[in-house]
């Protein structure tokens, strides 16, 4: 059995065409995983904008939901860790789908591996704008005052704004990327077999004499992601369309 490992899809941000191709990307990685694997961790940003009202989803999404609803219901262990994207999550994944939603980071260990994954928004230290900004938007009473907005006025508002930081970040997180490294090697050095980020959309995995550095890459163009077999890890792309 496997474990799989993808991040950074960012669902509803393209056009319909790129959109259903995307899910039709998600669909073919998820039937691997129904095929050969046993778990399957999604590395945040799966959505490009994601929020809950009480009795409210986003309804554009309904397709990969049922997709990950049916790997739960076959046996399959999948677990989500929140992006910068897709923070703002309520009780709908773990209640509903049986998927546990893990904050900023989550360790475990898989094939007698120690695996430390998170997503990476705002691991940089020089990033101190991103930082001071993710304090803002997580900020309880924020959310709060947010959720008083209608559904059909919050929901544009929200994918504005998300698309102008999406479009932010892309240009300028490659310069971080040495610091992603550092981070990773960090982890490595205490005690960790495997670090996982995601956030940059470049697929990276780096071999030491300490461990194994991954970066999932992305679900946009380069359909990467990681997978443990037997205790070997790869960073696998799904052949392009």
């Amino acid at each position: 059995m496997s474990l799989y490992i993808f991040s950074d899809a960012h669902l509803g941000c393209g056009t319909p065409d790129e959109e259903a191709g995307k899910v039709a990307r998600i669909a073919e990685l998820l039937a691997l995983v129904q095929k050969d694997g046993d778990r399957l961790v999604i590395l945040g940003d799966l959505f490009d904008f994601w929020f809950e009202y009480k009795y409210v989803i986003p309804k554009a999404y309904h397709e990969v939901l049922f997709l990950l609803r049916e790997l739960t219901r076959a046996g399959i262990q999948v677990d989500y860790i929140s992006g910068n994207h897709d923070f703002w999550m309520g009780d709908f994944f773990e209640k509903h789908l049986m998927i546990p939603v893990h904050r900023d980071s989550f360790d475990f260990t898989y094939d007698n591996l120690k695996f430390h994954l998170t997503h990476g928004d705002g691991l940089a230290k020089g990033d101190g704008g991103y930082r001071f900004l993710k304090r803002i938007l997580r900020n309880p009473v924020n959310i709060w005052l947010y959720r008083k907005l209608p559904p059909d006025w919050a929901y544009p508002l929200a994918r504005f704004v998300s698309g102008s930081s999406r479009n932010y970040t892309s240009r300028r997180d490659h310069k971080f990327a040495a610091d992603y490294a550092a981070y990773a090697a960090d982890k490595l050095q205490n005690g960790y077999d495997v670090a996982v980020i995601g956030h940059l959309h470049i697929p990276v995995i780096d071999r030491t004499e300490r461990g194994i550095y991954v970066n999932t890459g992305d679900f946009i163009t380069h359909f990467t992601y990681l997978k443990c077999t037997n205790g070997v890890v790869t960073l696998e792309s799904l052949a392009k369309p």
